[in-house]
């Protein structure tokens, strides 16, 4: 059974603390969590080792599904100042013959690009720049936490500066985004899954002098004489990495020297380029298996690792966060009991192994230095007319465990896990993507003409959430506080295709589920109620709970209590 949680306000302990949550690290991750934190009204400390930021870049590429999570950090509005779009991403064998050639799209199912190249420093940039607009958020840095305690009803962090002095800092949780060497993760002593399956490579960062065109913008160049990967790394920017072989020393593939030898038949010179780095790194295959320790939690690096083929690492950690600030909020508000912060791991957790075990099948047919069986593998592939593959592979994975709408035996019932696709839409004041005229957080999307109506304690439910409640039109409807017109169609043929009348989406962008018929509305809202398992909720006594961050929504969809109102009444002024 469900642990259950009557509605309360905040503990008043937490304005005792010197934050309602610690954040471990400011890599992408750790900064992203901080400033989702700070949107929904959150008091955020973020402690960084580093005193200067890491000036290299280490991821060089996202998918669509993270544009649009980073969009809902605020950053949307500036992707496109830091990032390349990527045209494809190509396998080509040691012959130059084409083994796999997927095409990305410059629109994707998202409403952002399927793939974009992007300089690490330049994301940081903006993240630091946007928690730098949000009262709630404070970087420290320069400081490298030694010590994690939990006490009753908060976390003790301590962290030493430079000269070793000590200074401690309280929260009531505390998440590790500090990377694959993670302090916290050893603290926390949690087991670990090791695949066993890693290799290393030199890595050779590059800034170009004069701006090149590389179609397709990534090449696997399946070579068993040297396997060796060139992807795009932001505007200007590119890597070349090579395998270490059998044999070869890494102290000797780790010299500059070394470095402008591999890249010159590539035409990379010094007269060409600036080599912004040249080191050797190994990648592994593995994942915690405990995400949570009573009020510390792992996210990113500290809780998986995995080869870089499918270009999933820094994904995966944004995923991470952005499923959790919004159960950590819910928790910290006393929406919901401690316990849907299992679900997070539960979610993450299944989502991030699919991706680990499919990096290392991507990274068991590179990695082949033998001659005669990359020959086999070539032939093999060429054989099974794999020449053009997918316009995209399907790496944003469903959910399976956690969270969701499930039928009698116990299963997701589908669309439930599925992420909603976004387009374009029309609301009453601006036309654009859904995300930014209606806004983030829960939606309850209806068709037009839905069962909309709501009891009282529904209503109060979906007002503490503050849910987004819209009607679909037409093309051509007319747009009115409540509703958007579905420019590009996306919406009605998702609801059309599930034979859906409601649908209710989590602020992650995860389908909770989908109903139909008479009550369609009030089915989704019960089961959500229940599996989150809440009692009677404060908003019938209190409305709203709080005013979010408006600069992550220029709605013309007004949220909460007027739209619920309607949903209430005007459903059934329409049948």
């Amino acid at each position: 059974m469900p642990e259950t949680s009557p509605y309360k306000p905040p503990a008043s302990a937490s304005s005792e603390m010197d934050a309602d949550v610690i954040v471990v690290g400011s890599g992408p991750v750790g900064a992203a969590l901080g400033v989702l934190l700070a949107q929904r009204g959150r008091r955020t400390t973020v402690l960084e080792r580093r005193r200067r930021p890491y000036t290299l870049p280490r991821a060089t590429s996202f998918d669509g599904e993270t544009a649009r999570l980073l969009a809902g950090c605020g950053l949307g509005p500036d992707l496109s100042r830091i990032t390349e779009l990527a045209t494809g991403y190509q396998w080509r064998s040691a012959d130059g013959e084409i083994l796999l050639d997927i095409v990305f799209r410059t629109e994707g199912p998202y409403g952002w690009p399927d793939a974009s190249t992007m300089h690490q420093p330049a994301l940081e940039e903006l993240l630091a720049a946007r928690a730098a607009e949000l009262p709630g958020v404070t970087v420290v840095r320069g400081r490298q936490v030694v010590g994690v305690e939990e006490r009753d009803d908060r976390v003790v962090v301590t962290a030493e500066d430079e000269d070793g002095a000590a200074q401690t800092y309280t929260a009531r949780w505390v998440v590790g985004c500090d990377g694959a060497n993670s302090f916290v993760r050893d603290h926390l002593d949690v087991p670990v899954t090791d695949l066993g399956f890693s290799y290393e490579w030199l890595l050779c960062d590059v800034q170009l002098r004069e701006p090149g065109r590389f179609v397709p913008t990534n090449v696997q160049i399946c070579d068993p004489a040297r396997p060796t990967t060139l992807v795009g790394s932001g505007p200007g920017h590119r890597r070349w990495e090579f395998m270490r072989l059998p044999g070869e020393r890494a102290a000797d593939l780790n010299r500059e020297e070394t470095a402008w030898r591999l890249l010159a038949p590539y035409g990379v010179t010094p007269d060409t380029a600036t080599l912004l780095r040249s080191t050797t790194y190994i990648f592994q295959a593995r994942w915690a298996e405990q995400w949570r320790v009573g009020r510390v939690l792992l996210a990113g690096d500290a809780a998986h690792l995995m080869p870089p083929f499918a270009g999933q690492g820094m994904c995966s950690g944004i995923r991470d966060v952005v499923n959790l600030a919004w159960k950590l909020d819910l928790v910290l508000e006393g929406l919901a009991p401690e316990s849907l912060l299992d679900t997070y791991m539960e979610e993450r957790r299944a989502q991030v192994r699919e991706s680990v075990q499919s990096s290392v099948q991507l990274g068991r047919v590179i990695c082949v230095t033998d001659p005669v069986a990359a020959a086999e593998r070539d032939a093999t592939i060429l054989a099974g007319h794999r020449g053009r593959g997918p316009a995209v592979p399907d790496l944003s994975l469903l959910l399976t465990e956690g969270l969701l709408q499930r039928g009698a035996d116990g299963s997701p019932v589908s669309p439930a896990g599925e992420v909603v696709p976004q387009g374009q839409v029309r609301g009453l004041r601006d036309t654009g993507l859904f995300d930014d005229v209606v806004g983030r957080g829960f939606v309850l999307l209806l068709a037009e003409g839905a069962d909309g109506r709501l009891n009282a304690e529904q209503s109060a439910f979906l007002t503490d959430l503050d849910t987004h409640v819209v009607a679909l039109l037409p093309e051509d409807g007319t747009p009115q506080n409540m509703s958007v017109a579905d420019v590009s169609g996306v919406y009605r043929a998702f609801l059309a295709r599930h034979g859906a009348d409601a649908v209710l989406v989590r602020p992650d962008y995860h389908v909770y589920g989908a109903a139909s018929g008479l009550g369609a509305a009030a089915v989704l809202v019960d089961d959500l109620r229940a599996r989150m398992g809440v009692g009677v909720p404060a908003g019938a006594r209190a409305g709203s709970r709080r005013s979010r961050d408006s600069s992550v929504s220029s709605s013309g969809c007004t949220p909460v209590a007027s739209t619920l109102t309607w949903s209430s009444a005007g459903a059934a002024d329409r049948r």
